[in-house]
């Protein structure tokens, strides 16, 4: 009875088919699906919209611009305080809880100014939070400027945005892209290989052999 030697070594057709693809196709796969994913994406999310209020601290006759630019720094970590939201609630007409969360303050090393920033899907929304965080924030610094001696004063007033701050569809459809990309030469790399003495053909298996044959070497 003659065996197969060959039958233990033979890859399986999807085995093979990963082998025989270009390097090219996997690299395209995943660029092309990697860009509509992300364009998909940036075209059903929800916009967001930024704006921004400025508050500056300008010190009175019985203070200087260092304890001015002291206390900016201050009121840009109470800014976001429940004490402040409280009162800025009733100006934005949205939760304090939204206010939390849409909210954030930054100020400067170099000058006694705070930036009031407000994020929301609506854009007048976005400046109504901003306007109203940095009211309530003067009112606070200001009851207490007998004390201080700095006085809160706004910079700037928040305007409504005139587009919005989250990326477009084609800037996240190309950050799908490259994603994809970069997916898909790992794939590349980890793909397997043919190896060096493996055959492009399967062997050929003998035929049996004939009864004559077997007769005479008998």
């Amino acid at each position: 009875m003659t065996e197969n030697p060959t039958g233990s070594h033979r890859s399986s057709p999807a085995l093979t088919r990963a082998r025989s693809l270009p390097a090219w196709s996997l690299l395209a796969a995943g660029v092309l699906a990697g860009g509509l994913l992300g364009g998909t994406y940036g075209l059903v999310r929800t916009p967001t919209y930024t704006a921004t209020s400025y508050v500056v601290a300008v010190p009175t006759d019985r203070s200087d611009s260092a304890t001015a630019l002291g206390f900016a720094q201050a009121y840009g970590r109470v800014a976001p305080q429940l004490a402040v939201l409280g009162d800025a609630q009733v100006w934005a007409g949205v939760p304090v809880t939204t206010l939390e969360s849409s909210v954030q303050t930054a100020t400067s090393p170099d000058a006694p100014m705070v930036a009031i920033t407000a994020t929301s899907s609506r854009p007048d929304l976005a400046a109504d939070m901003a306007n109203a965080v940095s009211r309530a924030l003067t009112r606070h610094a200001n009851d207490s400027r007998a004390d201080t001696h700095v006085e809160l004063r706004q910079f700037a007033r928040a305007t409504r945005p005139a587009g919005p701050s989250s990326a477009s569809a084609a800037v996240t459809g190309l950050v799908g892209a490259s994603a994809g990309g970069l997916l898909g030469g790992l794939v590349l790399l980890v793909r397997p290989r043919r190896a060096a003495g493996e055959q492009l053909r399967p062997p050929s298996v003998p035929s049996p052999a004939t009864a004559a044959d077997v007769h005479g070497q008998l």
